[in-house]
């Protein structure tokens, strides 16, 4: 036994093949009964393919998603990926090509890596946020905010990186600097969108106490709804 190797690329090949061939994790949402919705937040598929952040946060999901069919529900556990955003516009540009092209390349490459893991997806339903058949509905969802009076436009200083040319929210503001490129980070008067979330603030901040978030996380979003109780002159 102790010359026995355990290879993964022929064993777990072979095993994941025969989950697809079977239909394991593809559900019948029409027929299905005890359903049970299993996502986690799609991945950017970028240029360099996955990351160990993505395989660890994937790794948690499906563990959760298992866990599940164990316990007799019929788990759909869909796949996507987050396209469509200024790190795809500014690679394409990087190397001179259409945005919408290389998001093809970069989903098929992310694909051919996400599957390797072995987790319980959905594959015959993966999304891209890019396309126009997904994002036609959060432009939908957007003119239902704005037509509730929720959604309105007005200038304010906002965090600018030079580099990147987009807007970051405080959090992404790391000593100074771009999390994503490093450059300094300026002030800028620009014309943005708001959403009006002080209607509910005070459920917000109340609801946060009933989550088993860790303390920093709560925090975070805290400071986001940002309710202010006045202050002594």
């Amino acid at each position: 036994m102790d010359n026995v190797k355990y290879d993964h690329t022929k064993i777990e090949k072979k095993w994941q093949g025969v989950w697809e061939k079977e239909k394991i994790y593809f559900p019948d949402l029409k027929k299905s009964d005890n359903k049970f919705f299993n996502l986690w937040m799609f991945p950017y598929p970028s240029a360099e393919g996955l990351h160990s952040g993505h395989a660890f946060a994937s790794t948690g999901s499906d563990i959760f998603g298992r866990f599940m069919r164990m316990q007799g529900r019929n788990v759909f556990q869909p796949i996507g990926y987050d396209s469509f955003g200024i790190h795809s516009e500014n690679y394409a540009i990087k190397i001179g090509e259409n945005p919408h092209e290389v998001v093809k390349k970069t989903t098929k490459h992310y694909e051919e890596q996400m599957r390797s893991l072995g987790h319980g997806y959905d594959w015959t339903r993966t999304v891209t946020t890019s396309d126009v058949d997904y994002y036609r509905w959060t432009q939908w969802l957007f003119v239902q905010i704005y037509k509730a009076g929720l959604a309105y436009r007005k200038s304010a200083k906002v965090n600018w990186c030079p580099s990147c040319k987009t807007v970051l929210a405080d959090e992404q503001v790391i000593d100074g600097g771009c999390e994503r490129c490093g450059t300094g980070v300026v002030k800028k008067e620009l014309m943005q969108w708001f959403f009006r979330i002080t209607r509910y603030a005070d459920r917000l901040l109340a609801n946060l106490d009933k989550i088993d978030w860790p303390e920093k996380i709560k925090t975070t979003q805290r400071n986001w709804i940002g309710r202010s109780e006045g202050m002594k002159l």
